[in-house]
């Protein structure tokens, strides 16, 4: 108290700036506090005022706490507190760690900065946390906690999947900031592998990262890529609209282009959409747009379409000019209420698949047939009936051709039981079902309308298409092909002699039809021609059947080696089946005509080539027989520790399947051809092989052509009559597929869930659209890498033999192989081949090779011959938000 007491008597001076000096941590600081102290003492304020009036108001809303490990020094006369080592400072949402904290109460201000000790070490620099921004201080910082503006020296802080380091930072309230001679990465190490570096870099909370002149470094390496601005997203996907920027290069056709320009928009929580355009110098461009959308508990989905205008100089002596086009359209309803609505679209024109390359998609190049489907069904409450609308779509990129089922309708009713409470087993189980099916089918292949017979007709074999264009599709609709069918099953199920069951059905159809055929002989060309006549034309026929089938089980045990138990399952089937010939003239279904000048006679269906056909021709009373037996044995499970001799179950032979028939009816060759099938597996399901072959039990004869050509022809006596054996193999085919690798590879399933697991642990919020994303990316094996296997292998072979009664044969044999393995931790090579013996050729053959690069994948992909020779060299960011900025090195087969 003495030199504080001797202190007061002293003067009041000037009031002075005082420079801020750290204290010593173990003494209370050294001022001439009375010196400074500008109130007089000679009254006391309290005894003058009201003290309702003593408390100002404050800015500060919510309890402020602080904290120092070594000591808390307060200054009373500056109004300061000095926290020292290991301190931190909260307020709200708002926490600050240093080893030094100032708190200017006075000022509303907070500065924080590390200690350096004796050696020039810098320790506990500064940690600041706003909400859910971070931001790690290498030496010091201003914060005002009541305008929430912050001053930062040579900060780094992290926005949603990127890293910001700039030399000077200024904060502001809203949460933007302001770096100069700053740098933008994704790469979160000490030293980063690249970064985007610009003078003047803005960060706008829930916005966007804006770079002034910018360029790009590879470990603090300049390069000369850059631009005069950038604009990085910052905020989540779901929410951010905004410009795509475009790749450049250049093809030989259609010159120098940019391409995906365009526009995201984000429009709400329920659907996004992008639309990019390409430009080329040739004069050709495209335009694409890109929806998806999703409603919760509803539905789900996109749609993709791209128009492209491929066009070249006028000059040139085989210009072109022509358009192209590809729609996808993908619908998927989540399951409630009584009715639904689904569709998968995948179309377009045919030049559009043979000239458009996706380098980045192997198996997209390769596509030879689309196909889409858009379904509609209900099911109305309370009666057993539905029904259910469709739109079908089939075309072959090869050929052109196209099928358009526009529309097919279906009334049906569940079966029905009307005699289940009877006690007379026949009658308790028998049970009627109905349906109506509609039909319109389109096709782009033209069919000859002047002959019927290819025998009597000159013809190449190849069928004429019409262009499926706008413009040809009334002509198209016009000779569409439609139909309605009505059918009425009936069947009993129930058992015979104890061990076998029995079924008895009938079914009854009945087809309507706008028109029929009428044919007639033409003398002049010597051939028969047909005409279409208008009017209703209904068909109706039945069949009857019975069958009966049986199962016969067989064990074999074993008391000695690792083999316990074999066991076969055989499963005999005979059924009978009834058809009356309904080609008879009597019913109008068959039209006999002339077909020369000889006067041969032959029978065509007045209904041929029509959406439902017509009634069968020829009677048939036949019987039928089939054969299953299936293999498996139980051994001794190797990789039990227990010592209880537990068993797994292997199959030895998945399936044997044995069929044929024998038709009482037919005059001639009454015994169809024996078909025989086989599948089972190896080495713990990881090789396949599946084998069938149809055997023909007649014997076959040479005879001469009226060409004078040697050929041969069957004849209605069996083989081994003729001492032919059993008879002739007229096809027969072994697949073998196998996938070899050291570990248990992924199904798509697992690949799923080990991103989805990923992607949480990064911080990532889970939503509809990275759903998506993820469900593409597992379900197309080119777009993920698992570099947790070393190795992995697949392959397939495939042999295809067949013999015609001609005496010709053709034997195929194609290999195939694909798999990956690592040269080392971060390399990968991937590979996609495959080999005809026929031709003595590769087919399709795709390498590729990946690196990882901690933050960036190079992926490195060449098709070294073939329609779609090409090669692709990517370094992509991995993270989302930077996905497009990539170095990219393409060469296509347009430049060949």
């Amino acid at each position: 108290m003495v030199p504080l007491i001797a202190t007061a008597q002293k003067p009041v001076g000037k009031l002075e700036e005082k420079p801020l000096v750290l204290p010593d941590s173990l003494m209370p600081p050294s001022r001439d506090l009375i010196a400074l102290d500008t109130l007089p003492t000679t009254s006391d304020t309290l005894a003058l005022s009201d003290s309702t009036k003593m408390m100002p108001g404050s800015f500060i809303a919510t309890d402020i706490t602080y904290y120092g490990e070594d000591s808390i020094v307060s200054d009373f006369i500056e109004n300061k507190i000095y926290l020292h080592k290991q301190a931190w400072f909260e307020y709200g949402t708002m926490r600050l760690e240093a080893d030094l904290i100032v708190i200017d109460w006075q000022n509303s201000e907070l500065y924080a900065s590390g200690v350096t000790d004796s050696l020039g070490n810098i320790s506990g620099s500064p940690f600041f946390k706003d909400g859910n921004a971070s931001y790690e201080i290498r030496k010091e910082m201003r914060y005002n906690f009541k305008t929430q503006k912050a001053i930062i020296k040579d900060v780094v802080t992290e926005q949603q999947d990127g890293i910001l380091r700039g030399e000077t930072i200024k904060k502001t309230a809203d949460g933007s900031i302001y770096l100069a001679n700053g740098y933008y990465t994704t790469c979160k190490l000490t030293t980063p592998h690249y970064h985007v570096a610009a003078n003047k870099i803005k960060s706008i909370e829930g916005g966007q990262v804006v770079a002034g002149p910018f360029n790009l470094y590879f470990n603090g390496i300049p390069t000369p890529l850059g631009l005069p601005f950038g604009i990085i997203p910052n905020t989540p996907e779901e929410k951010a609209s905004g410009l795509i920027f475009p790749s450049y290069g250049q093809e030989q056709k259609r010159g120098l282009y940019l391409r995906d320009l365009g526009y995201y928009f984000a429009f709400n929580d329920f659907i996004h959409a992008r639309i990019t355009g390409d430009i080329y110098s040739n004069g050709g461009w495209g335009l694409k747009s890109q929806a998806a959308y999703k409603k919760r508990y509803r539905f789900g989905g996109s749609f993709n379409i791209d128009f492209q205008k491929f066009k070249s100089p006028e000059t040139e002596l085989n210009p072109v000019d022509y358009n192209t086009f590809r729609i996808q359209w993908s619908h998927n309803p989540v399951s409630r209420g009584n009715s639904s609505f689904s569709a998968s679209v995948n179309a377009g024109s045919t030049s559009y698949f043979n000239n458009i390359v996706n380098p980045n998609n192997f198996y997209n190049n390769v596509t030879s047939d689309l196909s889409s489907s858009v379904n509609y069904t209900k099911t109305f409450t309370g009666t057993p009936f539905s029904f259910g609308a469709s739109m079908r779509h089939s075309q072959s990129v090869q050929t052109g051709e196209v099928q358009l089922s526009l529309p097919t309708m279906n009334l049906s009713m569940n079966r029905q039981s009307p005699f289940k409470n009877s006690k007379f087993e026949p009658l308790k189980t028998f049970n009627i079902g109905y349906s109506f099916d509609l039909q319109n089918s389109i096709t782009n292949k033209v069919t000859q309308d002047f002959g019927v017979d290819p025998d009597l007709v000159d013809s190449d074999g190849t069928p004429d298409l019409v262009p499926f264009t706008p413009a040809n599709f009334g002509y198209l609709l016009e000779n569409a092909n439609n139909g309605a069918r009505t059918r009425i099953p009936v069947s009993s199920n129930f058992r015979l002699l104890k061990y076998f069951t029995g079924t008895a059905s009938a079914s009854l159809t009945e087809i309507w039809y706008l028109k029929r055929i009428n044919y007639f002989y033409n003398p002049a060309e010597e051939r028969v021609d047909k005409i279409l006549e208008d009017g209703f034309n209904r068909v109706t026929y039945y069949n009857t059947s019975f069958s009966m089938n049986t199962n016969i089980y067989g064990f074999f045990n074993f008391n000695k080696g690792n083999i316990r138990t074999i066991r076969q399952l055989i499963q005999p089937a005979i059924s009978f089946n009834f058809t009356p010939d309904f080609s008879d003239p009597s019913y109008g279904y068959f039209q006999d005509v002339r077909v020369n000048d000889e006067g041969d006679i032959r029978r065509y269906s007045r209904q041929d080539g029509f959406a439902y056909s017509g009634a069968p021709q020829g009677e048939s009373r036949a019987m039928s027989f089939s054969l299953r037996s299936v293999l498996e044995a139980k051994i001794l499970d190797k990789a039990d520790s227990t010592g209880e001799g537990k068993t797994k179950k292997i199959p030895l032979l998945e399936n044997l399947d044995l069929g044929t028939s024998y038709n009482f009816a037919a005059d001639s060759f009454q015994l169809a051809p024996i078909r025989i099938s086989a599948r089972t597996s190896f080495f713990n399901r990881k090789l396949s092989v599946n084998m069938s072959s149809t055997l023909d039990p007649y014997a076959s004869q040479a005879y001469v052509t009226t060409g004078g050509v040697d050929s041969y022809r069957s004849i209605n006596e069996f083989a081994w009559k003729n001492g032919g054996g059993i008879g002739t193999i007229r096809s027969a085919s072994l697949n073998m597929n196998a996938s070899i690798n050291p570990n248990s590879a992924q199904n798509q399933g697992e690949v799923r869930d080990e991103m989805t697991s990923d992607f949480l642990q990064q911080g990532g919020v889970m939503n509809d659209f990275v759903e998506s994303e993820i469900n593409r990316i597992a379900t197309d094996p080119s777009l993920y890498i698992d570099w947790d296997i070393p190795w992995n292998v697949s392959f397939g072979y495939v042999l295809s033999y067949s013999k015609q009664v001609s005496g010709s044969q053709n034997i195929t044999q194609t290999i195939s192989m694909n798999g990956d393995f690592s040269l080392s931790e971060k390399w990968k090579i991937n590979f996609n081949t495959g080999f005809d013996a026929q031709t003595k050729k590769l087919t399709q053959t795709m390498i590729g090779i990946a690196r990882d690069l901690h933050c960036w994948q190079m992926n490195v992909n060449w098709v070294p011959f073939g329609a779609f020779t090409s090669y692709n060299i990517d370094i992509r960011v991995k993270s989302t938000i930077l996905q497009d900025l990539k170095v990219s090195r393409r060469r296509s087969f347009f430049d060949n």
